[in-house]
């Protein structure tokens, strides 16, 4: 796809703010028909700026009371252990967020659970029962302050 226009980083603006406003009003705002709109957030779809059209949930509101935030070192970076890391944290549905990172760790994990007994049951099959962590390191949040995935364009 080629650069991103004026036209494509409004649309892209208002639709991850609230990707149910209809074409139309987002043309309005724009000043773009509502085809050239559809036709636009097609093409950045297909070109994978858009990756996916999601509800964000409030986990309080679904029974999932805690929030944790986890630094997991690997043993061995061999390139197949690290793929079958990334794998196993990309599986499971616990994990929300999962980002390869350099520093300390490896791993920074999102975790979200109803229970800290979830949690404990969890670390065993994702850490404990793998021979290949070294060591993880939870931060267990308090409160959540922010929480989004807008980026600012």
């Amino acid at each position: 796809m080629e650069a991103l226009d004026t036209f494509d980083i409004e649309i892209l603006k208002i639709i991850q703010k609230n990707n149910t406003t209809i074409q139309k009003e987002i043309g309005e705002k724009v000043h773009l028909s509502a085809a050239a709109v559809q036709r636009r957030i097609k093409k950045m779809t297909a070109a994978g700026v858009i990756q996916s059209n999601i509800a964000v949930i409030d986990p309080l509101k679904v029974g999932l009371a805690v929030t944790l935030f986890v630094i997991v070192t690997l043993e061995h970076e061999r390139l197949e252990l690290v793929d079958e890391a990334k794998e196993k944290f990309k599986n499971c549905p616990e994990v929300q967020q999962c980002y390869y990172v350099t520093g300390k760790g490896d791993f920074v994990l999102t975790i979200v659970v109803p229970t800290m007994g979830d949690y404990e049951r969890l670390t065993r099959e994702l850490f404990f029962a793998n021979n290949n962590v070294k060591r993880f390191e939870t931060y267990v949040t308090l409160e959540r302050v922010k929480t989004g995935l807008d980026i600012t364009l």
